[in-house]
């Protein structure tokens, strides 16, 4: 096994072994590498209550109007890790699924730290402290953002994913009381 599979075993049996217990995350192994059968991607199910949108979108940022928060309570989300991993420039992909198998739209995560709008939308902007950080480290963060336990709105480093759900956290979320939010 060369260094980048005992990395990824390493990663797999971290993930089962803190987080394969919990109920309200589930983790299944989409893809393996050739070979070795090491996964290098998987299917995160988050069985948490969390924003996935608001009301009234197509308003959203406009003068007088009030976008309440809708909830949902599945979400899945995507980490894809390239042949390079743990290479400094080869980090995992966190993108949260937006639409099912049938191109139908899902909900997702609206999260200042997610993406919700655009070409990007699912993408999830992580702030590992360091290339060597754990994939089950990442996944743990994921679930407290879904909670609204961890979130950055403000307009300054290290920068919102979304901007526009960042504004709607600043202007309504926060002022009306809907974030953070008890589960």
């Amino acid at each position: 096994m060369t260094g980048k599979e005992r990395r990824l075993k390493y990663e797999y049996d971290t993930l089962m072994v803190r987080l394969g217990h919990r109920s309200d995350i589930i983790i299944d192994v989409t893809r393996c590498r050739e070979g070795s059968g090491v996964p290098d991607a998987y299917k995160i199910t988050y069985l948490i209550r969390s924003l996935c949108g608001v009301e009234d979108i197509e308003n959203l940022g406009k003068p007088g109007v009030v976008n309440k928060p809708v909830f949902h309570d599945r979400f899945i989300l995507s980490i894809t890790i390239p042949p390079d991993y743990p290479c400094i420039d080869s980090s995992p992909a966190f993108r949260f699924l937006t639409e099912d198998d049938n191109g139908i739209p899902i909900p997702h995560p609206w999260h200042p730290n997610i993406r919700w709008f655009g070409e990007f939308a699912g993408r999830v902007c992580v702030n590992t402290p360091d290339t060597y950080t754990d994939i089950e480290w990442c996944v743990e963060r994921i679930a407290s953002y879904l909670k609204y336990e961890k979130y950055h709105a403000l307009n300054e480093p290290p920068y919102p994913e979304d901007q526009q759900v960042a504004s709607w956290v600043i202007r309504q979320g926060e002022p009306n009381g809907w974030v953070p939010f008890n589960n």
